[in-house]
């Protein structure tokens, strides 16, 4: 499905985050186990549309946008943080009327829920997670390498400039390293493209996760080794990002969890290997 399809099918939901009503695109489809997927940096919920057609047949499948990108308002200025994103997702399963739900996400997301899972622990989460897959993230910000165009972004001076200056060509230039090599990537470029030009071009904005997982790391790193919900991992070897050297502390660090290691995926196994992550999710419900 096109990514202007996507957006077509649906609904732009009213959800108040610090006082202030939002506007943010949800895609909810299929019925059965509730799954909540949450996307990654820079991109959209349409990143899970090739897991979605495998998953729509018997799962319940909730995939917002979230603030600051895609379909969803792009407030600007505005301080962006992983904090409000989680509040996001409690205010979706809300809306949602959200009793249970596998929690899958990946990149950026994968820190929404690490703060997700902190709040669990301190017994805050009025939804049951009744499993956590997480694909491709910083989820040890000491072990993050991010790429030299998001060092740039979150540069203040240069990172507005960097974004006001950014096209399709330059963005693609910048996302090829973080596909494997032999992969044809240039579609999902072209879809992560259009996600970040419905509106404005706000990524020097919301690339301040980095900056929050460095902040907050010892509740998140915490908060993912010692939950007691049952975690998965589907994790692209080759991502130079958050690839295998991340992984590894996965094995030391958390030995009970579950690894499909994908040797020959880079950065995006929902876009690169969405047949390995709907599996994983099956396993799960």
């Amino acid at each position: 499905m096109s990514i202007h399809d996507w957006w077509a099918a649906g609904t732009m939901v009213p959800l108040r985050l610090s006082d202030t009503e939002r506007s943010i695109f949800v895609r909810s489809t299929g019925s059965g186990p509730t799954v909540t997927l949450l996307h990654g940096y820079p991109s959209c919920s349409h990143d899970w549309s090739a897991v979605a057609d495998q998953l729509a047949g018997d799962h319940t499948l909730l995939m917002p946008d979230l603030l600051g990108f895609g379909a969803s308002d792009k407030p600007s200025p505005h301080a962006y943080s992983i904090h409000e994103q989680a509040d996001l997702v409690e205010a979706l399963w809300a809306h949602h009327a959200t009793t249970s739900t596998v929690l899958v996400a990946h990149d950026y997301s994968a820190t929404v829920a690490q703060e997700l899972l902190a709040r669990h622990a301190e017994e805050r989460l009025s939804v049951r997670l009744t499993a956590v897959l997480l694909l491709n993230g910083g989820i040890y910000p000491d072990l993050h390498r991010p790429e030299p165009v998001q060092t740039a972004l979150l540069d203040p001076v240069q990172g507005p400039l960097v974004s006001a200056a950014m096209t399709r060509e330059a963005m693609t230039q910048a996302l090829r390293p973080t596909f494997a090599a032999d992969f044809d990537f240039q579609d999902a470029a072209d879809d992560i493209w259009a996600a970040n030009t419905r509106g404005h071009v706000n990524i020097h904005d919301t690339i301040s996760y980095i900056t929050d997982r460095r902040t907050h790391a010892d509740r998140w790193v915490s908060a993912l080794e010692g939950t007691g919900i049952p975690l998965s991992f589907v994790w692209g070897l080759l991502d130079p990002i958050s690839g295998a050297h991340m992984i590894e502390r996965v094995h030391t660090n958390i030995p009970t969890a579950v690894v499909n290691e994908l040797g020959h995926v880079g950065h995006w196994p929902l876009i690169e290997a969405p047949e390995a992550v709907a599996d994983a999710v099956r396993g799960l419900t």
